[in-house]
């Protein structure tokens, strides 16, 4: 894998959020006609948007997760491979994105197709492009249905403050651990440096499929679990909070998530993707990556 600085060319740091010279354009504006992750603007999803953070932000506490995590890293929901995957997310829409309203796989494809335009040789982030939603299907009736506040939105840590660019920031109040003193510090029960991976995320999709991919024993690099794992973190990689808690190996590995997250966030558009067209492209990298069938 070259390094991100020769695959690379930085043009403009507007809001500390790394735009890149691929030839990828990013619009000015989301499917509703808003700018990208706007959560105040009056529109016909906002009301929404803002109930699940109410409803997130009150229910994932350290010791909840803690169990959470433990029930779905046994990984013994079902067996499929990463292609029936994508494909039963056809029926799921995100309630936490205020961009976006398509079901998921043509958000999937669109990520990694533009992705696949400005990065030709890096085969291993167009396949992250694609799968790094695919822990959506805690949706699914068949893996239990999970309710959305367990599944999507921003993720943050849990066991130490509450940083406070976490979108729609006010209702952690009403969370127990915003008031436990042993969660509620800058390091918690962390320490400086102790790097990411040491941290109890909140549970969702993200954290999921890291799991999937891991336990599968996935040959995918480093920086793409990464990016599976922190792909939803906007608190670190749009505002660097938390920055106190990466290690060296994160401090690498966040510079590909920011260039995955230009394509992650601003390639969500009502343009659809031929998937017959594409598919057998992203089925040799699949099997190049991962073994057929996985434990979900």
């Amino acid at each position: 894998m070259a390094a991100v600085e020769e695959e690379t060319k930085v043009l403009v740091e507007e809001e500390k959020e790394l735009v890149l010279d691929g030839g990828f354009l990013a619009p000015d504006t989301n499917s509703f006609g808003h700018t990208f992750r706007t959560y105040d603007a009056e529109s016909e999803r906002q009301a929404g948007v803002e109930n699940f953070y109410r409803i997130n932000h009150i229910s994932q506490t350290y010791d909840s997760v803690q169990r959470m995590r433990e029930e779905y890293g046994k990984l013994d929901k079902v067996e499929m491979s990463i292609w029936d995957c994508c494909e039963l997310l056809n029926d799921v829409v995100d309630e936490s994105d205020p961009d976006l309203d398509e079901p998921q796989i043509e958000h999937l494809l669109q990520t990694a197709e533009a992705i696949r335009k400005d990065y030709p040789n890096e085969d291993w982030l167009h396949l992250t492009g694609l799968i790094h939603d695919l822990g959506k299907v805690l949706l699914h009736p068949s893996f239990g249905e999970l309710p959305q506040w367990a599944v999507v939105g921003d993720t943050y840590p849990l066991g130490c403050a509450f940083d406070e660019s976490i979108v729609h920031h006010k209702y952690f109040k009403e969370n127990p651990d915003y008031h436990n003193p042993a969660y509620n510090t800058k390091y918690g029960v962390y320490s400086e440096r102790c790097g990411l991976n040491n941290i109890l995320m909140s549970w969702g999709h993200d954290d999921y499929m890291y799991l999937v991919a891991k336990e599968n024993k996935t040959t995918l690099p480093s920086a793409a679990l990464f990016i599976i794992r922190y792909h939803s973190f906007y608190s670190l990689h749009k505002s660097e909070a938390y920055k106190h808690l990466m290690n060296e190996e994160d401090d690498e590995n966040l510079k590909w998530l920011q260039i995955f997250n230009k394509y992650d966030l601003y390639s969500k558009s009502k343009v659809r993707i031929d998937v017959e067209k594409v598919k057998p492209y992203y089925l040799s990298l699949i099997k190049k990556y991962f073994p057929a069938k996985l434990r979900w």
